[in-house]
């Protein structure tokens, strides 16, 4: 009897193995009797794990590759201060729009703010490529424009920007919630801080 239930237990392993696509695998012995009714998941799971796994779902190098662009995408608004020369801190009042393309390897930056004494309006088209940033800049209430470089991964993009002005930007996203740094030399505007939140 215990040689048989061995015999038997070896057959569900293998049936269950042979018919996964079969949602009932029933096992009889020789006399006919049923040992076990077996309700079986395997072919609702080992196909779609198949599928993924061709896919590269869940590859850690493939979600390394993705552009962080994506996360950025959408409507922000928000505030902080800006700081003058002269040394005079103001508060900022803050509108942005950052739209992702080309699944996610470009990127269009509107970024609109105002103090009681100024405004700007800052626009950027960039490019990402293996973790490199590329693209232009300009600020249009000056008339201001030039080349921007950089590095991004997930949550980060940092800048370098030349041209009619110097400086440096950095935006860094957290959930739903983003800060934007800007530091430049040579112009009246020494430093912008931003915090925004998506509308």
């Amino acid at each position: 009897m215990l040689a048989r239930q061995q015999v038997g237990t070896r057959l569900v392993h293998h049936l269950v193995l042979i018919q996964s696509r079969t949602n009932i695998v029933s096992v009889r012995t020789n006399s006919g009797a049923k040992l076990m009714r077996w309700q079986t998941a395997l072919s609702s799971v080992v196909r779609p794990a198949a599928l993924a796994a061709g896919l590269g779902v869940g590859c850690p190098s493939l979600a390394e590759a993705a552009s962080p662009f994506e996360g950025l995408a959408g409507a922000w608004t928000g505030g902080g201060r800006v700081t003058f020369e002269s040394g005079q801190s103001e508060r900022l009042r803050c509108n942005a729009n950052y739209s992702s393309s080309g699944a996610g390897q470009r990127l269009g930056i509107a970024i609109r703010c105002a103090s009681p004494s100024s405004a700007f309006e800052l626009r950027s088209d960039l490019a990402y490529r293996a973790g490199r940033v590329t693209g232009s800049w300009q600020e249009r209430t000056l008339g201001a424009s030039g080349e921007a470089t950089g590095r991004a991964d997930s949550g980060r993009v940092v800048l370098r920007f030349t041209g009619a002005a110097s400086g440096n930007m950095a935006v860094a996203l957290s959930g739903s919630s983003q800060t934007v740094t800007i530091a430049t030399q040579g112009t009246a505007l020494r430093g912008i801080r931003v915090s925004l939140r998506r509308r």
